[in-house]
């Protein structure tokens, strides 16, 4: 089976459907990602504070794939936006996926009421890294619409891609139309909403129409609009049925069905990246 890919902004191009690792404890991570390169991904999101990095790159070193058929990713640490701090997590990042260059590195969360609200010299560090041709492509992660103004409109730089919280109950459309706005792709986190939109009942009589599970129908919904999307799951049966969204599609009036389930803020599950300042000891 065949994921369509999307051309960034910088010309280079991205599975549409990875395999995500948040939550994803250590010491599966190697078992889980080696059973998802063996279904077909070749996309593979990590990130510093997941703390599984090291599983990532001992499964795409086992598996015996060719480096420039997989797409990874990962995240700056929180507690490494200063500039000289930042490179040496990436550094550290290489190192543990055991890669000389990344696809795809991203700026965690923004971070405005820490670091005297300073994220713009992050990203200048971070688009560094493109120049020296050790990432690919750079990009942020919970940007809202200002923050992705002020980075661009102070560097100059666009990000390749901004990842935000997106499903049914939380379409997070003011992130979604500025990323747009910019030319940034958007990369949907929590995709399924934790599992709370599977039990929906307009999801759930759509799943049935096309003898689908509503976890693919909520994937494929992703697909639809465009989004790059990556369930994380540790069993085989699941992670198959996540990359298994390709041999159907939906309508225009099933899109927009699922589209409005939208309950606004009220439906995030996640952190409000305005005010969200965790920062690991």
């Amino acid at each position: 089976m065949t994921v369509p890919t999307i051309t960034l902004n910088n010309q280079t191009t991205i599975p549409q459907l990875g395999f995500g690792t948040y939550q994803v404890p250590p010491e599966d991570t190697a078992a889980a990602v080696t059973t998802a390169l063996e279904v077909g991904y070749r996309h593979i999101d990590t990130a510093q504070m997941y703390q599984n990095e090291a599983g990532v790159g001992e499964a795409i070193t086992s598996s015996g794939i060719a480096r420039d058929e997989l797409w990874i990713t990962s995240k700056l640490n929180n507690g490494f936006h200063r500039p000289d701090d930042a490179r040496r997590a990436f550094d550290e990042t290489l190192g543990k996926l055991g890669v000389d260059v990344i696809d795809l590195f991203l700026i965690h969360w923004p971070l405005p009421t820490q670091y005297d609200g300073d994220y713009v010299s992050t990203w200048r560090t971070l688009a560094e890294l493109v120049e020296q041709g050790r990432a690919r492509a750079v990009g942020v992660s919970n940007f809202q619409p200002a923050h992705l103004d002020r980075i661009v409109e102070e560097t100059g730089v666009v990000p390749a891609v901004n990842q935000i919280e997106v499903h049914p109950y939380f379409g997070n459309e003011d992130a979604r139309a500025a990323s747009i706005r910019h030319g940034v792709e958007v990369e949907a986190w929590s995709p399924i909403a934790q599992g709370a939109v599977l039990d929906d009942a307009v999801i759930g009589r759509i799943a049935e129409a096309h003898g689908k599970t509503p976890a693919q129908v909520t994937l494929r919904w992703h697909v639809e609009r465009g989004d790059i999307v990556f369930p994380k799951s540790v069993t085989e049966q699941r992670i198959r049925e996540n990359f298994d969204i390709f041999d159907f599609s939906l309508s225009v009036d099933e899109v927009a069905q699922i589209s409005a389930l939208d309950k606004g803020a009220a439906g995030r599950t996640g952190p409000d990246p305005d005010t969200f300042d965790y920062i690991p000891s």
